[in-house]
Order: C-alpha cells, then structure tokens, then sequence
C-alpha cells in the first residue's frame, strides 16, 4: 500500500468536507445530476474517441491498482539479489537456480531461463520484449489518466458555457436562474476536482512508476546476462551500480 496516496486522499476528502461543513449550506448544495451527468459524460465520450475501447479498459485498473501499491523491489534490492544469483550460479552451477528462492517477479523468470540453460539471445529477446510490453502498458494507463485530466476541466468549462446559456435564456423566469447559475458553477467545480484531486496525480505517479521499473527491469535483464556469460558476483554488481541514475547510484552506496 503506498501510504502517499492514502494520505494524500485522506486530506483531500477532509479538505474537502471541511469546506462543505464550514459552508453552513449542507452537503446539498455542491450535489447537481445534471452537472454530474454533463462532466462524466463529456469526459469519457473524449477519452473513448481518443484511444480504443481496450487501451482505456485497460488503463483505467492499472492507475488505480498503481496508485495504490508501491513497487516491489528498488534498485538496491534488485542488485543485491542479482548478486547473489551470480554468486550461487557460479559456486553450484546454472542447475542450483532452480532451488533459489527469489523475490523480484522479473528476475525470477529470468532465473528460470539461466536454470533451464536457454541461450543468452533468447533471455535477452524475451526479456527485453517483456519489459517493453509491460513498460507499453504502463504507459498507456498514464495518458488515460491524464486526457482524464485534460478533459474533466474542458468539459467542466463547457457545463458552465450552457449553464449562463440556460440563465439568460431564462431571465424573465426568476425560479430556473439559481438551477441555471448551479450549473454553470457546479460543472466547473466538478471538472477541476476530478482532474487535480484524482486523474493528474494518478497520471503523475504511473509516470514514475514507469521510470522506476524502467530502471528495474533493465537492471535485471543486464543482470542475468551476466550471470549467463558467467561473470564474477563483484564485476556484475559493479556493472550494475553503474548503470543506475545518480540518485539510485547514492541510495546504493548510502546502505
């Protein structure tokens, strides 16, 4: 559980409540079906022209799953169980792979192909494609998320476009004007919620999922071609070291 976004909803939702209950008005008053309806509608009728019907089936689980977990492994992690990999592989041999509990999701299918005996081409191939779908996935969650920002604002500003339309179409009519004025309000109080509150922030976050498990991924694939080429336990993590960025590479060093 990623205790950022817990925290992060939790003061949201009471910074939120707190202005209702301050308001003196009741929670009736920010609650408009017509505004509702205008600004969901309106927003996902633009994320659906936008990309096919799977890309933001799928996109829409992978936010919310990701905003709400955090990556298994870091980089130090990663390193040091590659290293111990190299260091039982070139001990025990390739076969002793087999016995080796390993944490890391993705250095264990590639533990799996160095225990099998596979090739290096074929463990660089598989892998690297791997990643990339997986990279593609996140990816594509990330731009869901954020045209969900992009268009719950410009829908909200449309709602409040019809709504001063809707009032002074209705001037000589005092009863329709406080409907008409909520509308045109309301929308735009809805557009920027959902944008700023919930799909930029969760877009931003699958944004530095994907660098993290770029970094991750390609450490492990490096890592178990090294292995693979039978390379010492130090030369590989030294390797490994070097390929991180700055902040990873003194996180490392740090522990």
């Amino acid at each position: 559980m990623d205790i950022a976004t817990a925290l992060g909803l939790a003061l949201g939702s009471g910074t939120i409540a707190a202005i209702i209950i301050l308001s003196g008005g009741g929670i009736g008053m920010f609650i408009d079906y017509l505004s509702i309806v205008m600004v969901l509608g309106g927003m996902f009728a633009g994320v659906l022209i936008k990309f096919p019907l799977s890309t933001v089936l799928s996109g829409l689980p992978i936010g919310l799953k990701y905003a709400f977990t955090m990556s298994a492994s870091t980089p130090r992690d990663v390193i040091d169980q590659v290293t111990q990999v190299a260091e039982v592989a070139r001990k025990q041999g390739p076969t002793a792979l087999e016995r080796l509990a390993v944490a890391e999701p993705f250095l264990k299918q590639g533990v799996r192909y160095l225990a099998d005996g596979y090739d290096r081409e074929f463990i660089r191939g598989t892998m690297e494609r791997d990643r990339d779908n997986y990279l593609q996935r996140i990816d594509a969650g990330a731009k869901v998320w954020r045209t969900i920002g992009e268009m719950a604002p410009a829908w909200g500003m449309i709602g409040t476009i019809l709504g001063m339309v809707m009032m002074f179409a209705n001037m000589s009519d005092p009863s329709k004007l406080g409907p008409s004025m909520a509308v045109a309000l309301l929308t735009t109080l809805y557009g920027a919620v959902i944008a700023n509150f919930l799909a930029l922030p969760i877009a931003d976050k699958l944004s530095l999922k994907l660098e993290d498990e770029e970094v991750i991924r390609t450490l492990v694939i490096d890592g178990v071609l090294q292995v693979r080429d039978n390379k010492s336990p130090a030369l590989i993590r030294e390797m490994l070291v070097a390929y991180l960025p700055d902040a990873h590479r003194a996180a490392l060093q740090e522990g």
